[in-house]
């Protein structure tokens, strides 16, 4: 009889922990601090360096507590390996540098994260790689830019922060019929809520700090996909030192063992905050996929198995309404973090997209009003009254 695999809640869980060699016997993953590991052996010390037998040799390589997170992770994407970073923005351009050179060509989307923004309109132009950035909802004029010649497709989805949704299947087949690696930015939807290795990806990404960790005390990234091109990412950042660190990856794999609780609990509290603030007069509109209302809706009904627990609202009025509103909310950090189990409220101008200008943000479609909200674990009744207190204040 064919072995059943495991659900993502059994595998936030147990994934990578199901052999503890060594560990004296420990039921938790030790944090491992060493930074070299000794052989006597030298001849085996060799092939260990080589590869050819498992083990470590320095932590800026491979360490055994970052290990057990990288086999949790690629387990929950489905992958063949993973390879993490010291953050999120190191996973993104550690990987883009290491599959681009000059000369090539990437297409992506206008909404990404700011930082990743950055990335294609600064740091890749000085290296001589086109970046061509397409409006988001066009996918038609995605797949035209694509013919014109693609080495990275990178896409996020949804988009950070006015919460667009991309077809990954559509827009796979169009990158692979170029040729290009298709990248995609998993951070918001999580593996319990989107794998987009099934969807026809070849790389996934995530800014662990968020939701994989869930409790805002530690940095990382990781990327999962062929065993091909994530060793092609771990050789550059073996080389260029963005490792991740022991106790990072002990706190990550902690906050992965309730992954699929949480990420179904913030599911359904943001589902009932968006439509409690889609209705609500001083609410000029609300971006989350779960609402019937959004533009994407129907992709997202496809592609995700829930909606996240991010959204953003602009209200109406100004900057001054923002002024007023934040500062007036009990039970949300007013932040530039997402994703733990405290929800966490801020305005794009000072979080995802602190790197660009006004005008920038304006033409990406981000009104200065808007508030990114990340929808914590909380009774969703208390965070509804919350709003509601807050939203009286304006």
């Amino acid at each position: 009889m064919t072995e059943k695999k495991p659900n993502f809640g059994t595998l936030s869980v147990w994934a990578g922990e199901e052999k503890k060699d060594g560990w004296q016997r420990a039921t938790q993953v030790p944090v491992v601090h060493s930074v070299s590991f000794g052989y006597d052996d030298l001849d085996y010390w060799y092939d260990v360096a080589l590869g050819k037998e498992k083990g470590h040799i320095y932590s800026r390589n491979t360490n055994p507590t970052v290990e057990v997170f990288e086999e949790k992770m690629r387990q929950l994407e489905g992958a063949e390996a993973a390879t993490s970073f010291a953050t999120g923005m190191a996973a993104i351009s550690n990987t883009l540098y290491a599959l681009l050179k000059p000369g090539d060509r990437v297409v992506s989307i206008k909404d990404t994260y700011g930082g990743t923004n950055e990335i294609f309109t600064h740091f890749l132009p000085r290296l001589n790689i086109e970046a061509a950035l397409c409006p988001t909802s066009d996918h038609a004029a995605i797949e035209t830019e694509i013919a014109k010649g693609c080495t990275v497709l990178y896409l996020e989805t949804p988009t950070n922060p006015t919460l667009k949704v991309v077809d990954i299947a559509r827009l796979a087949r169009a990158g692979h019929a170029v040729g290009a690696t298709v990248i995609v930015d998993n951070t918001f939807s999580t593996p319990i809520n989107t794998n987009p290795l099934t969807l026809g990806a070849d790389l996934v990404l995530h800014s662990a700090t968020k939701y994989l960790g869930g409790h805002a005390d530690a940095l990382g990234g990781i990327i999962c996909g062929s065993q091909e091109l994530v060793h092609k990412a771990f050789a550059y950042r073996e080389i260029n030192g963005a490792t991740l660190d022991p106790m990072a990856a002990y706190l990550m794999i902690r906050g992965l063992k309730t992954l699929a609780l949480r990420i179904e609990r913030q599911n359904q509290n943001a589902m009932q905050i968006a439509r409690f603030l889609k209705g609500h007069p001083k609410v000029e509109d609300v971006f989350y996929p779960g609402l019937e209302t959004h533009m994407h809706h129907e992709i997202a009904k496809k592609q995700m198995r829930g909606f996240g627990g991010m959204m953003s609202f602009f209200l109406k009025g100004d900057f001054d309404a923002v002024r007023v509103f934040l500062p007036r909310l009990k039970y949300a950090h007013i932040a530039a973090n997402l994703g733990p189990v405290e929800t966490v409220a801020g305005p794009p101008r000072t979080t995802s997209h602190v790197e660009v200008t006004p005008e920038q943000r304006a033409a990406m479609g981000i009104p200065e009003s808007l508030i990114r909200y990340s929808v914590g674990i909380e009774d969703v009744e208390d965070l509804i009254a919350d709003l509601e207190q807050a939203l009286d204040g304006i």
